[in-house]
């Protein structure tokens, strides 16, 4: 009864093909939409937490100031000292490297060939700690920083700049500011970081070398910052509050006076951020799925049309001894059939979209087989919901009156 109830849904489906599409054209919409939006937003999701842990494995920054970004006027906080990296890395349990880091913006220089950019001076734990991998040539030794060597190592945008695609710069001496620096390695790429800096455009140098030669007399002494990865295991939150407690002790604060630094911790910030582009996601999910409450509408209407078209036929099934429930049975099948087939064309349609999007966007596709599920099943449900209320009306006609009908 059921497989005959199944091709009798098909064949007035088949009979009226642009009408059926424009019914379940809301399913076909809702559906896509609602896949598309937590396709979209898992896989920002997924670039946010690649993007933040491309900055270092349990990294917890420490810079001058209460927040990030341009000043708002006054007198600047004072810059860290290098005995300050050592105090955290005597005192602070849970600490496994500190790498104090100075930077300034400055013009590089090769034969013809210039650029402005980020120009850093660190020690060698500087690369472990921000998980910086090497494409070519080597690092600067602990030697070469405490004897401020004319030595640097280049990102692959400040490579490509300078020297061309397939250039090689090992050997080669480039001109920061007015020091010349001999190019001992090539970083591999990191692409852009969350808050959309190119991290390869950057030229890292000794820490000392950076002082002496770049920052001037009155930076020699100052540290920019300090990077500090957290052993693993140990309690990144406790960490944080014994750093602060430690620069202010440091920094003479007293108990009423606020911090003139800040300490970061990225993988909260990792977490903010996941928390609420998964909280736009849903939003944007919910939003999108007002589409299949139109659709599940339209379907309800077109079956009312259906079930007066068809009154004569419903009359004469029920005058030669078709049960209600046979005719219940056949409308009801024909409103999931209509919202099912809505919502496979939905299905195939949001992977087509989430494929293109996420290529333009530049972010990884993540297949979510229950999302697909959900909304397949969602779209299944709404042809029951919407589709019984006309299959009742059919069911209960009077024969009589049905053979009448015209």
């Amino acid at each position: 009864m059921i497989f005959n109830a199944f091709l009798l849904a098909l064949r007035e489906i088949r009979r009226n093909l642009m009408r059926a599409f424009l019914t379940v054209l809301g399913i076909v919409i809702g559906v896509a939409a609602v896949v598309t939006m937590v396709t979209l937003g898992n896989g920002a999701t997924a670039m946010i937490k690649t993007q933040l842990s491309s900055l270092g494995s349990n990294l917890v920054i420490v810079v001058p100031g209460t927040r990030m970004g341009p000043g708002g006027g006054g007198t600047p906080p004072p810059n860290f000292k290098e005995s300050d990296v050592a105090a955290i890395l005597e005192s602070v349990r849970g600490v496994r490297l500190v790498a104090p880091a100075s930077s300034s913006s400055l013009t590089v220089q090769y034969m013809q060939s210039n650029l402005t950019t980020r120009v850093l001076g660190s020690t060698p734990d500087y690369f472990e700690i921000g998980n910086w991998k090497l494409a070519n040539g080597r690092l600067f030794t602990d030697t070469e920083q405490r004897a401020a060597r004319a030595v640097c190592v280049i990102g692959e945008t400040v490579r490509k700049s300078l020297f061309g695609n397939s250039g090689n710069p090992l050997g080669e001496r480039i001109r920061l500011k007015t020091q010349s620096c001999e190019v001992i390695g090539v970083l591999a790429p990191k692409g852009q970081s969350a808050m959309g800096q190119d991290q390869d455009a950057v030229v890292i140098t000794p820490l000392k070398t950076f002082q002496r030669r770049l920052a001037g007399r009155q930076s020699q002494q100052g540290v920019g910052e300090i990077m500090t990865s957290v052993r693993e295991g140990a309690n990144t939150e406790t960490v944080v509050n014994d750093i602060a407690n430690l620069m202010r002790s440091r920094r003479n604060i007293s108990g009423n006076e606020v911090d003139n630094f800040s300490v970061i911790d990225t993988k909260q910030i990792a977490n903010t951020l996941s928390s609420t582009t998964q909280i736009m996601t849903a939003l944007l999910g919910a939003v999108a799925a007002v589409s299949l409450l139109v659709g599940g509408i339209g379907i309800m209407n077109i079956m009312l049309v259906s079930v007066t078209e068809r009154t004569r036929e419903i009359g004469t099934r029920l005058a030669i001894g078709a049960l209600e429930r046979e005719v219940l049975l056949q409308f009801l099948i024909e409103a999931v059939a209509l919202s099912s087939f809505g919502g496979a064309i939905g299905l195939a349609l949001a992977l087509g979209s989430s494929l293109l999007l996420t290529w333009l966007l530049n972010m990884p596709y993540l297949f979510n087989a229950q999302i697909n599920l959900i909304a397949f099943g969602v779209s299944a449900t709404i042809g029951v919901a919407f589709g019984f209320v006309p299959a009742k009306r059919a069911a209960q006609l009077n024969p009589i009156d049905a053979l009448r009908h015209e």
